[in-house]
């Protein structure tokens, strides 16, 4: 199961990049918001994705013990979604012990 995250988190890390660098070539972040921002299903979009994006980070800084990540993580994830969240989750794959299960992941992490 493991293998299978790595590579779900890797496919959303890689789409993505690939997404935001196309959408980048094809306007401009700021034009692209204030069209967003200009229709009423775009910002009913973006509440749930900040929504989704806090709810993640609860879980985030509950694992976290310490206020310094807890922090740089919120900001990465207020900044850059899907990408931040996928590598988080992938230092976490990444750092469970050969042998370890899926719940380190639903562990604290140690101080």
């Amino acid at each position: 199961m493991i293998r299978a995250l790595q590579l779900w988190f890797v496919t959303v890390f890689a789409a993505m990049v690939a997404v935001t660098a196309w959408a980048s070539l094809q306007e401009g972040v700021l034009a692209g918001g204030a069209r967003l921002l200009a229709q009423p299903w775009g910002v009913a979009t973006l509440f749930d994705c900040y929504f989704a994006f806090l709810a993640f980070w609860l879980w985030l800084a509950w694992r976290e013990r310490t206020w310094l990540p807890r922090i740089a993580w919120l900001v990465a994830i207020l900044l850059l979604g899907n990408l931040a969240m996928a590598a988080y989750v992938l230092l976490q794959l990444a750092r469970i012990p050969a042998g370890g299960g899926l719940d380190h992941l639903f562990q604290r992490r140690p101080v």
